[in-house]
C-alpha cells in the first residue's frame, strides 16, 4: 500500500506541476499601464511599462520600482514607486488587457493595461 501511495503522489504531482507552471504564466510579458486619476493635483495620463514573469510583476524602466503578483485567474496587485511616491494598484487581467484601481497617500485614480 505504501508503494502505491508513493505512486499516487508522483502521478498528481506530474499532472499538477505543468498546469501550474501554464496557468501562472498566461500573462507573462511585456504590458503598458496607463495610470488615470480625476484630480488634477495628481497628475494625470502616466504610462508605465511593467514584466510579469511567472506571475511576479517588477518594473520595465529604471525611473518606477514595480513589485507585486498576478494570479491564475488574473487578479493583480502592484505597488509602484518612483523616489518617495508610492501606490497600490489592484485589478484584473484578461487576456491582453486589464484595469484596476490605485491609491496613494493623497491621491486615487484608474488604470488600464495592455499587452505589448
Amino acid at each position: 500500500m505504501n508503494g502505491f501511495r508513493k505512486c499516487l503522489f508522483a502521478t498528481i504531482v506530474a499532472i499538477a506541476l505543468p498546469a501550474a507552471q501554464a496557468s501562472a504564466s498566461t500573462f507573462d510579458g511585456a504590458w503598458n499601464v496607463r495610470i488615470s486619476s480625476s484630480s488634477e493635483t495628481c497628475g494625470n495620463g502616466a504610462t508605465v511599462s511593467i514584466g510579469i514573469n511567472n506571475g511576479q510583476i517588477a518594473s520595465s524602466s529604471a525611473a518606477v520600482t514595480a513589485s507585486g503578483r498576478v494570479a491564475d485567474a488574473g487578479n493583480i496587485n502592484v505597488t509602484l514607486s518612483t523616489g518617495i511616491k508610492r501606490a497600490v494598484g489592484f485589478g484584473r487581467l484578461s487576456g491582453s488587457s486589464g484595469s484596476g484601481t490605485w491609491s496613494g497617500p493623497m491621491c486615487k485614480g484608474t488604470w488600464t493595461a495592455e499587452r505589448m
